[in-house]
């Protein structure tokens, strides 16, 4: 893609050296300000072109996301908005990053690590060595569980649901999945059905359906594909949920149901 879009690395450089002017001593910048500063560099940053230049910026770990100016999102050089950290050894890098993982995402197996980080079942396996005393393993159906040490009291919590949105670490951290897709397993829905794809629901800890909304001046259109059948008490839940949401955005919230049969389509103003 950086082919397609005529960038290499002499364009990169150049670039950089436009953004770090542009935002040093605190300055912190829309995407469209910024393209402006690289356009009179002589760099053309449009469409998918600036976005490569961005995001190549931030995987390079010049810029990072600064404060929002209204509704717009602006950029920052990362060394001025982050305090300065240790340095680590690519081990030690490794085995914090495993720990962390486990601790936060837990229980999950070295799979599903690798799969998240991108790294080998190698360094997964070295990096479990080093932190498995701080942590837990459980076996359960011929895999190996990892988890935190600390186990706080169990208590009983009322039954809530989530809008969760895109790539949500709450799926999106786990390549084994099947733990929260009980319910479309028994409804026989394909893994990738268009209803579980993109923004998805939760409710009692499992997967119900996907969901969608639509900006409107006035309000927040928000559209569920329900993948089984709710009760009204369940759909109260997920009413409740986009009232949140609602509240967040400030706008008042139209909720339509839609069933995976598309049998049944009910409307409810919140």
């Amino acid at each position: 893609m950086y082919r397609q879009s005529e960038l290499d690395q002499a364009t990169f450089k150049k670039s950089y050296a436009v953004l770090e002017k542009s935002l040093r001593d605190g300055k912190q910048l829309t995407r469209t300000e910024l393209a402006s500063a690289l356009e009179k560099a002589g760099i053309l940053a449009a469409g998918v072109r600036l976005a490569y230049i961005i995001m190549s910026a931030e995987l390079d770990g010049l810029l990072i996301s600064g404060a929002r100016r209204g509704k717009q999102f602006t950029y920052a050089l990362l060394e001025e908005r982050v305090p300065p950290v240790k340095a680590l050894h690519r081990d030690e890098a490794l085995a914090e990053m495993v720990k962390r993982y486990f601790i936060t995402r837990g229980p999950a197996t070295l799979a599903d690590f690798a799969w998240w980080s991108g790294l080998t079942m190698a360094d997964a396996k070295k990096g479990i060595e080093m932190v498995k005393s701080g942590l837990v393993s459980e076996k359960l159906n011929n895999q190996e569980y990892w988890f935190s040490d600390s186990k706080p009291p169990k208590k009983e919590t009322s039954p809530q649901a989530f809008l969760l949105p895109n790539y949500d670490e709450y799926f999106i951290g786990l390549k084994d999945r099947s733990a929260i897709g009980e319910l479309a397993r028994k409804a026989n829905i394909p893994e990738y059905e268009s209803a579980l794809i993109g923004h998805v629901i939760v409710l009692h800890g499992q997967i119900v359906g996907g969901w969608k909304r639509t900006l409107g001046k006035k309000e927040v259109l928000v559209e569920t594909s329900l993948i089984t059948k709710l009760g009204k008490a369940e759909k109260g839940l997920i009413a409740e949920a986009a009232e949140r949401f609602g509240r967040f955005l400030e706008l008042p919230v139209s909720l339509i149901h839609k069933e995976h049969n598309n049998e049944q389509r009910k409307t409810r103003s919140l």
